[in-house]
């Protein structure tokens, strides 16, 4: 998760996103934005506004003035007064206030009575998990595979005199050994590799594939027991294999900041990428 560094630059840029995001759906649209955002009132002086906002219903224009508050401390009465003062001398009809730390009670009860509103955003912490998830489900991953693999599959191994060798797993030919004539002793997964490489080098997928090793006087040694052999022949084929498959991922996003509209009662969550997510208030 993203460290609490935000600076007051970095929270009117979001508190300026945000409004334009939510806002997109009720033709709001920012019209003006920091230091170069300034309205004249009656009075003729010029006053700064952090995000101007606008909304049209094709008649009417309802302008809003937002005051980004990126402070440590509670927002009091006379942040409110001054904001009050502001859009009353530019005639801007609606006033909100964006505090990182809250309000005050006495400007809490200034802003109901005169129509001003109140909006708590902050990086989300810990007790705020009680009641918000952690992560934003940002959507669902699909994946379909189709996967076909050609292998080359042993059906038989010969050592003469009718006898065979059983391997039930591929660790089993690991547990034999060919001891030669010389006294030299080979793996018998050496064979196993070079008649493997073989049946590859054929690509015949439908046919049968033997192969025979002359190895005179020589011990097939297993851990168990030994037998004398005069040579080994492989029988085996390429196959297919299926491995097709389904993979299914659920996308999320870290929930970042929370804000809390105090009067409407409603509650967003933001996640690092900018996702936005309205939650039940509790």
């Amino acid at each position: 998760m993203r460290q609490n560094n935000l600076d007051w630059k970095e929270y009117e840029a979001i508190t300026k996103y945000i409004y334009e995001t939510l806002g997109k759906e009720f033709g709001v649209t920012v019209v003006g934005y920091g230091n170069d955002c300034k309205v004249q009132g009656k009075s003729g002086n010029f006053h700064q506004i952090d995000v101007l906002t606008m909304q049209s219903n094709g008649v009417h224009q309802v302008r809003t003035a937002i005051e980004c508050k990126h402070l440590k401390t509670k927002i009091t009465k006379d942040t409110v007064m001054k904001v009050l003062g502001i859009i009353n001398d530019a005639r801007i009809e609606k006033g909100i206030i964006v505090s990182k730390s809250g309000f005050t009670k006495d400007a809490t009860n200034f802003a109901r009575e005169y129509n001003i509103g109140l909006v708590e955003l902050r990086e989300i912490g810990e007790k705020d998990f009680e009641e918000t998830p952690k992560e934003i489900h940002i959507g669902d991953l699909l994946l379909n595979i189709q996967t076909i693999i050609t292998r080359p599959q042993i059906l038989n191994i010969d050592i003469g005199n009718n006898q065979s060798i059983e391997i039930s797993d591929e660790w089993d030919y690991y547990n034999y050994a060919v001891i030669l004539e010389t006294q030299t002793k080979i793996p018998l997964i050496k064979y196993v590799n070079e008649f493997r490489n073989e049946v590859n080098l054929q690509n015949k997928k439908t046919e049968k594939i033997t192969k025979h090793y002359e190895i005179p006087n020589a011990i097939l040694f297993h851990t168990t027991n030994s037998v004398e052999i005069n040579g080994i022949t492989f029988t085996g084929q390429l196959i297919e294999i299926d491995a097709s498959k389904k993979l299914s991922f659920k996308l999320v996003d870290q929930v970042w900041l929370i804000m809390k509209s105090i009067f409407e009662e409603r509650v967003f969550t933001f996640s690092e990428i900018g996702l936005i997510v309205e939650r039940k208030n509790k």
